[in-house]
Parts: C-alpha cells; sequence; structure tokens
C-alpha cells in the first residue's frame, strides 16, 4: 500500500454495544463490565504504559520469543500469506514478524478507531509495499472480514495472552472463530501467559507506579465522558488478585464507601466494599492450553517458551 493509500479510513463495522453492556453489567449480581471497554484512546495509551513497567513480564518475555523465532514462524507459514490480527492495539509486536514473514496483506483489527487509524497509518509508512487494511470492531462478536482470496494462506496473530481474558468456554469458542477465519490451511500464532508464582503475578497487576490501577479506573471516566453518568472518582479503589481455585487473574473496582450514582438516568446504589467485576485473566499449563486449541479445531504445531516458562509462543494449524 502507498503513503497516501495508508489514510484510508478503516471498514467500520459493528457498534460496540457500550451503553446496553454498562447497564445491564451494573444491574446484574455480581456486578461487571467487560474488559474490551477498557480501550478508549486514553485506556489504549494507559495499556502500552502498563507493558513498560518492569513488573509486567508478559510483553517483554513475548516480544524476545518473536524475535527469537521469527525464522521458524516464516518457515512454517511461507511468504506472502494474509496476517490477520485481532485486536492489533499499537501494531508494535507485529513489526517483529514483518520483515520474516513478508506478507502480502495485514489485516489489523481492534475496537478503538483512532487509536487503531493512527497505528495502521504509522505502519504503513514504515512498510510502504505492505498492504494494510484496518477493520474496526469488536473482535468477540463473530468476525467477518474483507474478501481474501481463496487459494490464499491466512495466518492469524493474537499476543499478549489476551486470551486469558475469556472464560475458558468462552475461549473455546472465540479460538473456534479465529479457526473458522484461518480456515483450511490456515494457522494461528498465539501467545499464552503461564501459570507461575503468586507474587510475581501480583506484582505484574499492582505495579508501583500505579499504572494499572489509572487503566481500571479510566473505565470510570469514559462512563461519564460517554454515558452522561456522574460517578464518583475517588469513591473506587483498584484490586487486582490472583484467585487460585480458577486460576486467574481478576481485576475489580471496589467501592470504598456508600454511594449513589446515574448512568443516563438509571440510579444505583452501591454499599462500601460492593465491587465492580472488570477483567479476569486466566494463566495456563502448555497442556491445558493445547487441549483447549484442540476442542477449538486446531492441532499443536510448535511451541516456544523462555528459559524461566513465564509465557508461551504457540503456533496452532487448522485441522
Amino acid at each position: 500500500m502507498t503513503e497516501a493509500a495508508a489514510t484510508t479510513r478503516p471498514v467500520y463495522l459493528a457498534d460496540t454495544g457500550f451503553y446496553q453492556d454498562v447497564i445491564q453489567g451494573l444491574s446484574n449480581t455480581p456486578r461487571s463490565i467487560p474488559p474490551k471497554y477498557f480501550y478508549d484512546e486514553e485506556g489504549s495509551r494507559l495499556f502500552e504504559a502498563i507493558c513498560e513497567q518492569p513488573e509486567y513480564y508478559p510483553t517483554r518475555t513475548e516480544m524476545a520469543l518473536l524475535e527469537r523465532h521469527a525464522g521458524d514462524i516464516a518457515g512454517l507459514t511461507g511468504s506472502g500469506c494474509f496476517l490477520i490480527e485481532p485486536g492489533s492495539g499499537n501494531c508494535e509486536k507485529v513489526r517483529l514478524l514483518l520483515d520474516t514473514l513478508h506478507p502480502d496483506t495485514y489485516i489489523p483489527i481492534d475496537i478503538s478507531r483512532k487509536h487503531l487509524q493512527t497505528a495502521a497509518d504509522k505502519l504503513a509508512k514504515s512498510y510502504p509495499w505492505l498492504s494494510v487494511c484496518p477493520v474496526c470492531t469488536d473482535i468477540t462478536d463473530t468476525l467477518e472480514l474483507p474478501s481474501i482470496p481463496a487459494d490464499t494462506k491466512r495466518l492469524l496473530f493474537y499476543p499478549g495472552s489476551s486470551i486469558g481474558n475469556f472464560d475458558p468456554e468462552e475461549a473455546r469458542i472465540f479460538l473456534a472463530n479465529l479457526a473458522r477465519i484461518a480456515g483450511d490451511g490456515g494457522a494461528l500464532l498465539i501467545g499464552v501467559d503461564l501459570q507461575k508464582n503468586t507474587q510475581r503475578l501480583h506484582a505484574a497487576y499492582n505495579d508501583a507506579n500505579g499504572i494499572t490501577a489509572a487503566f481500571n479506573i479510566n473505565l470510570l471516566h469514559r462512563i461519564n465522558r460517554e454515558l452522561d453518568a456522574d460517578l464518583d472518582i475517588d469513591a473506587f479503589d483498584h484490586r487486582a488478585f490472583y484467585n487460585n481455585e480458577e486460576n486467574r487473574i481478576e481485576m475489580h473496582l471496589v467501592s470504598n464507601s456508600r454511594q449513589t450514582f446515574h448512568v443516563d438516568g438509571h440510579r444505583f446504589e452501591l454499599e462500601a466494599g460492593d465491587h465492580i467485576h472488570t477483567e479476569n485473566s486466566y494463566k495456563y499449563t502448555l497442556g491445558q492450553f493445547q487441549e483447549l486449541a484442540t476442542a477449538a479445531g486446531f492441532s499443536a504445531c510448535r511451541v516456544w517458551t523462555d528459559a524461566d516458562l513465564l509465557f508461551s509462543l504457540h503456533y496452532l494449524e487448522v485441522r
């Protein structure tokens, strides 16, 4: 794609349903809001800052694996594929693959429209030989993409262990949708965080600089900005902890006082200690994840890990 063409607007698909999900989530017991709504422009910026915190090991560990094994990945995939990245964020990790993989087309997919456009334009300018076709949509819905030639191999790239945000059954359904998109002969390259020392996990989601806390709290700011709400931001605290029984990190917004607030005229009451569940991040063993991938229609082809077994990178092929 030429630099001029890189400014082409993304394909805007389904509405995110932010309003409906917030009203429903605050009305439910227990209260919850899906983590996909973290990623407005400010939330996306804060997440990039989280990835730079010394306690947050997943990003630097995964990037080291991608750098080390880019040649192996290219050997498995071949050149000229369609490279599709659901939840593409700032499109930085994919740079570690592009020169070696040399895909024909790159399709970044993200829910944050402005962030997606900025990242796609920047990438297209860095790789003028690459056709960049951004798609703005909610990746948790049934993904429908622009037409891809039937004889072109599709490689889906899903880094960051974002699969951990799904409950195991939801993860199976999501992976099955990715298998459908990849099609016969297609593949998925996916990053998966591994089970480890609880203290290390706790530190990663409670960084000393408070960036993760600000990321969590920003969801309240977004509700106030976009949904005509009057939430008292100071009346909430960030809480993240490891749930040993479920093998997952949980993030919550906890009310620190009795309060009443409104969202577009809907009235909500919270007592001190009441919480809004905002995110899960499941941690897997290698065997657990490969079993999940198999149930979704993939076959495990290769897996790479770091020496400390903090993180894993899986290359899966559609069965």
